[in-house]
């Protein structure tokens, strides 16, 4: 199976040795996405509502760059400092996922990088 890279570029730089997603098959791996604004590739301020809005759309920028939306994806996985906060991603997660949710994880996580409160990883299919 061959694999190609994807490098949207509307999306905010990677922050280390990744790329944003690896297609390989009819399978979209993305990695995980943290609330970084494309535009000036910063963590967003905010709370948890602010950074798993920003998070989503990045991954949105990643599917739409595929030609995909996230009816396509089929698993997640959200990575939180703190279950404190799982109500209100929770809340704004269903906003993009209103139908056909896929199957997710939820786990919490000591610390993330840059200093973000959640982080967001899918697979989708063509």
């Amino acid at each position: 199976m061959q694999k190609s890279i994807v490098k949207p570029p509307k999306a905010a730089p990677a922050v280390g040795p990744y790329h944003h997603a690896i297609r390989a098959g009819d399978l979209l791996f993305c990695s995980g996405q943290i609330p970084m604004d494309p535009k000036t590739g910063q963590l967003v301020p905010g709370e948890i509502r602010e950074q798993t809005e920003r998070v989503l759309e990045n991954i949105r920028i990643i599917l739409e760059d595929q030609e995909l939306s996230f009816r396509h994806v089929v698993k997640a996985t959200v990575f939180l400092t703190s279950m404190a906060d799982f109500a209100v991603m929770n809340e704004v997660y269903g906003r993009y996922f209103a139908e056909d949710a896929p199957a997710r994880s939820a786990v919490q996580v000591s610390a993330l990088p840059r200093g973000a409160r959640v982080e967001i990883e899918v697979v989708a299919h063509y």
